[in-house]
């Protein structure tokens, strides 16, 4: 619910504005002038403020000069008698959003009302970068069918309507960042901020500012006054990416928004209210993190109030084939060309890939494969894959969170692989000799070769 901050000294007046606002849905706070005003905009969250522009103690000017001292983007609309239209458009020079006449046109009011609100969520979202998020319609699409896969989109659907902190684990490139989005975007803070930050890809010494903003003349260069990304994203959902690499003083400033739902500003000297969800992510083991000291164990406990594992890749190859169908179309869109097709010997090649840079590194194949494919079928020469991520280049492609089978079947590839290509160098690349060797026959060895991708 949005909160407006009515300032208006005639009791009569404020009481009406109060009652039409209150059935618009919106919550009122009022004031009965410049000062308590003034005091209120400087100790509570306020979406927008309506003044009068005649005020006793400090007038609406002053009003508006504090409302955009506090937070640049909250929208001020003046009130004001007939004969003083002149001041009111001094008014919008100074940032106001708009004035309204009085005898006030109630019907006007909820109509400027509305769309200064709107544009007060646009402005945020420009701020934002919020491009990626404005192309996609409805929830991110999660591909996959794998009961992994299954699993993790219906922990998904049960904790998206709740407010509780989700904590995203998983390896690099698995999309954890896409099923953050999917939590927002099934929660009811979809209409508001998503904010997204990585916390391993900003310095240390800048990270503080950028999650919590700064005051002016806080530091050398801090000219004007900057809102924060916790700021930015209330009443929304915010995702610390890569929490696991922030600086453990950093940590307990987390750790009080989380539990108190307040921040300050670097240079600050009073506490922000701020209304958000907290979404974190990490591919390092946070417990062992927690244990070398390097992480709150406090923090780590409030943010792991619903963990959620993203499964590599290489633990739901079924998933592959749709994966493929999904870039293929998306980069045929956007580089303008005819949708290609792929062919059954590359879908091969791709599921007996180990993807250790995961859905991420699956993309950026198929992506170079269709710059490189002159033809309409992908083969397999234009996926370029890199030999050492075949499914034979080490034990760490055993699943071990899987069934028993299914490590046992990593695990005899492996075995395989490794003793194959020893024949082969022990015979020098004779193959009926090596069959020999290993006591199996010709046909088989062929097969085995091109299962394994050994000649590559």
């Amino acid at each position: 619910m949005e909160k407006i901050l009515v300032v208006e000294d005639k009791e009569s007046m404020a009481q009406m504005l109060k009652e039409t606002l209150e059935l618009e849905g919106y919550e009122v706070v009022i004031a009965k002038d410049g000062a308590e005003g003034i005091r209120v905009i400087r100790e509570n969250k306020i979406d927008l403020v309506l003044t009068d522009l005649r005020l006793p103690k400090k007038d609406g000017i002053e009003v508006l000069k504090a409302s955009k001292d506090e937070t640049p983007l909250i929208p001020v609309i003046v009130m004001t008698a007939f004969g003083s239209v002149e001041t009111a458009v001094n008014a919008m020079k100074l940032g106001a959003y708009d004035f309204i006449t009085k005898p006030l046109d109630t019907d006007h009011l909820r109509l400027l009302i509305e769309r200064s609100l709107r544009n007060r969520r646009l402005a945020t979202e420009n701020l934002l970068l919020k491009d990626a998020l404005s192309q996609r319609i409805g929830m991110p699409k999660i591909i996959g069918k794998s009961p992994k896969m299954l699993s993790v989109a219906e922990n998904i659907r049960k904790v998206a309507p709740t407010k509780s902190t989700v904590l995203l684990l998983g390896e690099s490139g698995t999309g954890k960042e896409l099923f953050a989005r999917a939590i927002h975007e099934l929660s009811p803070r979809k209409e508001d901020p998503f904010v997204t930050i990585n916390c391993a890809a900003i310095p240390r010494e800048l990270l503080e500012s950028e999650l919590f903003g700064y005051e002016k003349g806080a530091f050398t260069g801090a000219g004007d006054k900057k809102l924060g990304k916790f700021e930015l994203a209330n009443k929304g959902t915010i995702f610390l990416d890569e929490i696991g690499e922030m600086d453990i003083v950093l940590q307990s400033k987390v750790l009080r928004a989380l539990q108190e739902g307040e921040i300050e500003r670097v240079g600050g000297t009073k506490p922000i209210r701020v209304d958000i969800r907290i979404i974190a992510a990490s591919n390092k083991n946070l417990e062992a993190s927690v244990a070398e000291k390097t992480f709150r164990e406090d923090l780590f406990y409030r943010l792991s109030v619903f963990p959620l594992t993203i499964p590599p890749l290489r633990e739901r190859k079924e998933d592959i084939p749709a994966l493929v169908e999904h870039f293929i179309a998306k980069y045929s869109l956007e580089m303008n060309i005819p949708k290609k097709n792929i062919s059954q010997d590359a879908i091969d090649l791709l599921m007996s890939y180990s993807w250790k840079g995961n859905v991420r590194e699956l993309e950026n194949v198929i992506e170079r494969a269709l710059i490189l494919c002159d033809g309409d079928t992908i083969a397999e020469k234009e996926l370029r894959l890199n030999p050492s991520g075949y499914a034979d280049s080490g034990l760490e492609t055993i699943p071990l969170d899987g069934t028993l089978d299914d490590s046992a079947k990593a695990a005899l590839r492996i075995a395989e692989s490794k003793r194959i290509k020893k024949a082969l160098e022990d015979t020098g690349g004779n193959k009926s000799r090596a069959a020999e060797i290993l006591k199996v026959s010709y046909k088989t060895l062929l097969t085995k070769i091109k299962d394994y991708r050994i000649e590559d």
